[in-house]
């Protein structure tokens, strides 16, 4: 069990509205490497998950990452807050607004709405670990994408931390793939 503290794991330092990188932003809230995805991914794999370790990790990096989506969102929420609807309307988030107001919604950079198709839980440990390896490169990759189009100092800072983030989540995701092969052969199969 977790208890749920009522602040964000690292802080969200906005200077100026940017619409453009609310867009991008996007990316990471409900794309296809998005920390959504990865969330329901991790939380949906360890039910089949044959070690407790392998549970344990995925349900601790399953939930953090459901607090990277919480800073992501929180994000494009300061992005865009106070911004008129006919400049929402002229830098292309016009569907975006007419559909769901200021919300944020869990769609791609491009507007694409966030599906269950981008996740994936084979069942078998060794390849959902090493689907989970390849999510993490992907995420890492897509924030360091996302640094190079924003000036913003405090995104990104924000940005650095969920990259960085990206990388312990690659690393122990590894180690969990040795203990699993390691306990493969100890399996007595009748």
């Amino acid at each position: 069990m977790w208890m749920y503290e009522k602040k964000l794991e690292y802080p969200v330092r906005v200077e100026k509205c940017d619409i453009k990188m609310a867009k991008y932003l996007s990316a990471q809230y409900g794309g296809p490497d998005s920390e959504l995805s990865a969330g329901i991914r991790y939380l949906t794999q360890r039910y089949t998950m044959p070690l407790e370790q392998g549970k344990g990790l995925l349900t601790d990096i399953g939930t953090e990452e459901l607090a990277h989506w919480e800073i992501i969102g929180t994000m494009i929420y300061k992005l865009l807050k106070g911004v008129p609807a006919e400049v929402l309307e002229r830098e292309g988030l016009g569907a975006h607004f007419a559909e769901h107001g200021r919300a944020v919604y869990p769609g791609d950079a491009a507007g694409v709405p966030w599906t269950a198709a981008y996740i994936q839980a084979h069942g078998d440990p060794v390849a959902d670990l090493h689907e989970d390896l390849a999510a993490e490169q992907k995420a890492r990759a897509t924030y360091e994408h996302l640094i190079n189009l924003t000036d913003d100092t405090g995104i990104k800072d924000t940005l650095r931390f969920l990259r960085e983030r990206e990388v312990v989540h690659f690393q122990r995701f590894g180690e969990a793939l040795r203990l699993v092969n390691e306990y493969k052969p100890t399996k007595k199969i009748y």
